[in-house]
């Protein structure tokens, strides 16, 4: 008999795997939490049924949300991950040296319990000196912080359940207000295909262009995501995200990604026209 992992991207598309074994399944206070391991994909981590993430496809994600900021200020010095529960960000992060610290608000304890367990490799980074780790709700941690990190990344579930508060404009607020003169935002946007990703991405970016000076919208291929096709947000205060680009700096640190170089960073601004209108338009 054959096992299969099934996802509905849409009432009407459905996106399979099919398993070697079901390693874990557990239930937390706030998310059902599995792991299976898969013939394709490696090992596979899902929340409430939806995949967060792979063995093979994750360095796609992580490298996007957090070289793309580094190489626009390769002089970050403190940064805050907001969610992130794999571990996954925070390891990309740990690979500069010029970071002095990291805080890590993950409000779901059992996604890091497991990430240690099943993904030592993504999770390899989580008890490193440089990073604080707070197992409590980000929306709260970063109220009333001002000018105090350099880099603020989103590494959110969707915005239903515990990743649902956020997507406010209060929420978005408190990371303007807690940023440096330099510092820079980014998170993940959804995506542009299916209707329901569509309007979380353009409501959360109409939200936070009203805040920040400077917000661009990016772009990366997931293969798991829905749709394979996947963005990213970056706002500042001050810095462009194609005008301010260290390209010099940032490749003279040889930091080998297996995704992101910065040719990659340049294209991934140029974004198709579907997704140029929905954004300019505000609208799905």
């Amino acid at each position: 008999m054959e096992l299969w992992y099934t996802e509905y991207h849409t009432n009407n598309v459905k996106f399979s795997l099919k398993v070697k074994e079901h390693l874990f399944t557990g239930v937390s206070e706030f998310q059902k939490v599995d792991v299976l391991d898969t013939y394709e994909y490696g090992k596979l981590l899902t929340l409430d049924g939806l995949v967060m993430v792979t063995d093979k496809d994750e360095f796609i994600y992580h490298d996007m949300i957090v070289h793309v900021p580094m190489a626009v200020n390769p002089n970050i010095r403190k940064a805050l991950v907001i969610g992130g529960g794999d571990g996954g960000t925070v390891r990309e992060l740990m690979r500069y040296k010029s970071i002095e610290h990291v805080d890590m608000v993950e409000i779901d304890k059992m996604v890091c319990d497991v990430a240690r367990e099943f993904f030592p490799a993504i999770s390899c980074d989580l008890d490193n000196a440089r990073v604080s780790l707070y197992y409590e709700d980000g929306i709260k941690f970063i109220k009333d912080k001002n000018n105090v990190y350099d880099l603020i990344i989103v590494d959110s579930t969707d915005p239903i359940g515990p990743g649902e508060g956020l997507f406010t404009t209060e929420f978005y607020t408190d990371c303007f207000n807690a940023l440096t003169e330099n510092g820079i935002l980014t998170n993940q946007s959804e995506g542009a295909m299916y209707d329901f990703n569509a309007k979380e991405l353009v409501r959360s970016h109409n939200k936070i262009k009203s805040i920040f000076p400077i917000s661009q919208i990016y772009q990366g291929n997931i293969p798991t995501y829905p749709s394979g096709y996947w963005l990213f947000g970056f706002a500042s205060k001050k810095l462009h995200p194609l005008n301010d680009l260290q390209e010099n700096t940032w490749n003279a640190l040889n930091i080998r990604t297996k995704y992101y170089n910065t040719q990659l960073h340049r294209g991934a601004f140029a974004l198709p026209n579907f997704v140029k209108e929905k954004i300019e338009n505000g609208t799905v």
